[in-house]
């Protein structure tokens, strides 16, 4: 099976928390037979311009999305203003409810408790935005200090940053074992140990 992955992209948004999970679920794709992940980006915007001019070309508009079985909300400055934007608010509430799961990175979870999908949950975010995120959604249990958390059975936040690419492997190695994590991390160099 071929798990479909969605990543929100928008004005403001941090480039890790889009680029590291981006990166890990297209390199498992790439790396499992049949390919286990296939990776799209979805625009607010026509062309969304991250943090430091980083531009993304979406697959797809919110309007032409197809369905995703995971979708990914990263964070950055411009999660602030999609707090407060109805028809993004929408779309993710709609998504999140047809995907299998819902990530997000870093200061996404604010979109995520803003659309009312964290109440009631434990969940995460940048460390920064703690209190930003109890404001969102008063009935979600902040928990300080952890890489990422299963919020629910469908929905895992994380801290900020590159806490996205670890959540993101932690996936890789549920839905398509510890031998395709193994893989994208050796490939990845991620957390390579000293080799002096």
């Amino acid at each position: 099976m071929t798990h479909r992955v969605q990543i929100l992209a928008f004005d403001g948004m941090e480039v890790l928390d889009y680029a590291g999970p981006y990166e890990v679920f297209n390199v498992a794709g790439e790396l499992t037979t049949p390919s286990a992940f296939s990776v799209a980006s979805v625009g607010v915007t026509a062309r969304p311009v991250g943090r430091g001019g980083f531009a993304v070309i979406p697959d797809f508009t919110l309007q032409d999305a197809p369905a995703a079985d995971i979708l990914v909300i990263p964070g950055g400055r411009g999660s602030r203003a999609l707090q407060r934007d109805e028809r993004v608010l929408t779309w993710v509430r709609e998504r999140a409810g047809d995907a299998s799961l819902l990530l997000t990175v870093c200061t996404g979870a604010l979109i995520a408790g803003s659309a009312g999908l964290l109440d009631g949950l434990e969940a995460t975010t940048h460390h920064g935005a703690f209190d930003e995120l109890q404001a969102a959604s008063p009935t979600t249990t902040i928990l300080r200090g952890r890489r990422f958390v299963r919020s629910s059975d469908r929905i895992r936040t994380s801290a900020g940053v590159s806490a996205g690419t670890d959540l993101a492997l932690a996936i890789v190695g549920e839905l398509a074992g510890d031998d395709a994590r193994a893989a994208v991390e050796d490939e990845m160099e991620w957390m390579w140990p000293d080799r002096g």
